[in-house]
């Protein structure tokens, strides 16, 4: 089965600073796989080369059949056929505050995709009832809890039902009962064939929900595997750097 996602030789520098060097990862259809490293290892460098909001340097990307080339981002005209293929959820969800979490999930429907209103309607209205949140509908961002936030964040990533979802520390704000429930959507997400790639440190949520490990420092991925060979009998000094960070 090919990959959703394959990185060969990816590379980014900030100025002089090689933040990227030759990352090789590859991501297949109904897997989780959890992009790990501490604080500026580059994790989210590497969700934001391949969600096209930002130039990378050097190697190649490719998203179920969308190659990404070196250099500047391509305008927004010839990233169409990506967009389709990938969502992100960001950090700190990213929602638009003046719009409520209905009105955030039609957005890209309505003005990527041209889609009616009230198909647009539907299809938000449907993906937040799957993931719990669909009473929240009319909630603006500051009136929802950061659970319901990342929901909405999620309707909206898969609005325009993406193979691929990259999210970046998506337990950043969760407490462990949420961060339980989280894992269960993303199981069920993978279930439906997607690949997610998460960036994250947290150890304990990428044992319990992530098939695969990768572990991010200086640069390159360092370590990889099935993730709780990973995590349970560490081989490279990254990743007991990482466990022993995450449990302090």
């Amino acid at each position: 089965m090919s990959p959703l996602l394959s990185l060969e030789g990816l590379g980014v520098a900030y100025g002089r600073r090689d933040v990227l060097r030759e990352v090789e990862l590859t991501v297949a259809p109904g897997e989780v796989c959890a992009l790990m490293g501490l604080s500026g290892a580059g994790k989210t460098s590497v969700l934001r080369a391949v969600a096209a909001l930002q130039r990378f340097d050097t190697g190649s990307i490719m998203v179920d059949g969308v190659a990404l080339r070196p250099g500047p981002v391509p305008p927004e005209s010839r990233l169409r056929a990506l967009r389709r293929k990938v969502g992100m959820v960001f950090q700190e969800h990213a929602l638009f505050e003046h719009l409520s979490a209905l009105e955030n999930v039609t957005l890209a429907l309505r003005h990527v995709l041209r889609q009616e209103a009230s198909q647009a309607r539907r299809r938000a209205e449907d993906l937040l009832g799957t993931l719990g949140v669909g009473e929240r509908r009319d909630a603006y961002p500051h009136q929802l809890s950061g659970g319901e936030a990342q929901r909405v964040a999620i309707a909206r990533a898969l609005a325009p039902d993406p193979r691929l979802l990259l999210m970046d520390e998506p337990t950043a704000a969760l407490d462990p009962a949420r961060r339980g429930g989280l894992g269960e959507v993303l199981r069920g997400l993978a279930a439906q064939g997607r690949g997610l790639l998460i960036a994250t440190h947290d150890t304990h949520f990428a044992e319990g929900y992530a098939d695969r490990a990768a572990i991010l420092a200086d640069g390159r991925v360092v370590e990889s595997g099935l993730a709780r060979e990973v995590l349970q009998r560490p081989r490279h000094e990254a990743t007991r750097h990482l466990l022993q960070a995450d449990a302090e």
